[in-house]
């Protein structure tokens, strides 16, 4: 048992019950991190953080094994184009680092987007807001803890 993160705390101040995973996460992938969870590569999303031209930030929630399509998610959001952040502006900008970025409990709240195969499933694991950690949440309460937009964001076969 480790100590409680930021994420499990704010799930806590809001009622929202949720499932802690710990294990040893440094350097491990997305897919390694489902393996040890002993999960689907589906139902393990990954927080992503992005920047449109105009400078504004937005989030995506995507399957650990899937790619976010770019021109995709800029449309879920009304916006030209957008770019993944520099990864040195991630821990100034959310509080998060790289592989410990969790949409619940950044330093501001920013415009979520989830895939929307997270629909396929009652409950999804995402980052518990530090690498080696991780909540299992239902999609319907996640949505108590961060306005979410479910779109089709992910690379499609049809669009290689």
């Amino acid at each position: 048992m480790s100590e409680k993160t930021n994420v499990m705390r704010l799930l806590d101040q809001k009622k929202i019950p949720y499932k802690e995973f710990y294990y040893n996460g440094e350097g491990l992938s997305g897919e390694q991190i489902a393996k040890v969870l002993s999960e689907p590569v589906e139902r393990v999303f990954k927080t992503l953080v992005t920047v449109s031209k105009s400078g504004k930030h937005y989030v995506f929630m995507v399957p650990v094994a899937e790619e976010l399509d770019l021109k995709r998610a800029a449309k879920a959001v009304s916006e030209k184009s957008i770019d993944m952040i520099k990864s040195k502006e991630l821990l100034p900008l959310t509080g998060y680092i790289h592989g410990g970025c969790s949409p619940i409990g950044m330093k501001k709240s920013f415009p979520t987007v989830i895939d929307e195969t997270a629909n396929n499933f009652d409950k999804i694991f995402f980052s518990a807001g530090r690498v080696g950690a991780q909540v299992e949440v239902s999609v319907k309460d996640l949505q108590k803890a961060v306005r979410l937009k479910f779109e089709s964001i992910t690379v499609r076969e049809e669009t290689l």
